[in-house]
């Protein structure tokens, strides 16, 4: 993966949480669409709870529980993804949902400590391509160590208050801005939801 552009007004933003399986598959594409195109895509890490409360909004195994031909439809559109873009890599989490609080902070910790791409690298692939508990501290913790980050650096880090309100900032501008869910883009102000809008992003507005 190309490394996540810093924030600027004209890239084409990806708000994201790791626990968002749609987010990481929409990760998994965007290198391709960067090489396609040249654009750059800025990564804002948001926390989607946070979100989903602020817009009144759930998520779809919540929102769709009592209708079992959604949720059937929904894991059909997304084998569909998967086989469109050669997607081998993508595991369904056992533990879903994860509360990623602590993976959200540290994504925010690892942008002002120089090593957000490795950290994003990382954290995606302990959620959906060998999937863990990554709620569990001492599972979080071995698992990014084993990614060779510094994981009790970027510990300390997540836990200051800069940080902190830097994820509220980040989860509260979205909500302001429109978004109620996971991905979510961005070209200027204009708002698209959902993975599967990545081919009209990149069809609309990276190509002309």
């Amino acid at each position: 993966m190309s490394a996540p552009a810093p924030v600027t007004e004209d890239a084409p933003q990806f708000l994201f949480d790791f626990g968002s399986p749609n987010a990481y598959l929409a990760h998994k594409v965007i290198p391709a669409i960067e090489a396609r195109t040249g654009a750059r895509f800025t990564y804002v890490p948001i926390l989607l709870g946070g979100l989903f409360k602020a817009t009144g909004n759930s998520s779809p195994v919540q929102a769709f529980a009592a209708i079992p031909a959604k949720l059937a439809y929904m894991g059909a559109e997304t084998r569909r993804f998967v086989a469109r873009h050669g997607i081998t890599d993508y595991r369904q989490n056992p533990f879903f949902p994860v509360n990623t609080l602590q993976l959200m902070r540290l994504a925010v910790a690892a942008r002002a400590e120089g090593c957000f791409e490795p950290f994003v690298e990382a954290a995606f692939h302990h959620m959906w391509s060998q999937p863990k508990k990554m709620d569990d501290p001492e599972i979080c913790r071995a698992a990014l160590a084993e990614s060779g980050l510094d994981v009790e650096r970027l510990w300390a880090a997540s836990q200051t208050a800069e940080v902190k309100q830097a994820l509220i900032a980040n989860t509260e501008d979205a909500a302001r801005r429109g978004a109620f869910g996971a991905p979510t883009f961005f070209v200027g102000e204009e708002m698209f939801f959902g993975k599967d809008t990545l081919a009209e992003i990149e069809a609309d507005f990276l190509r002309r």
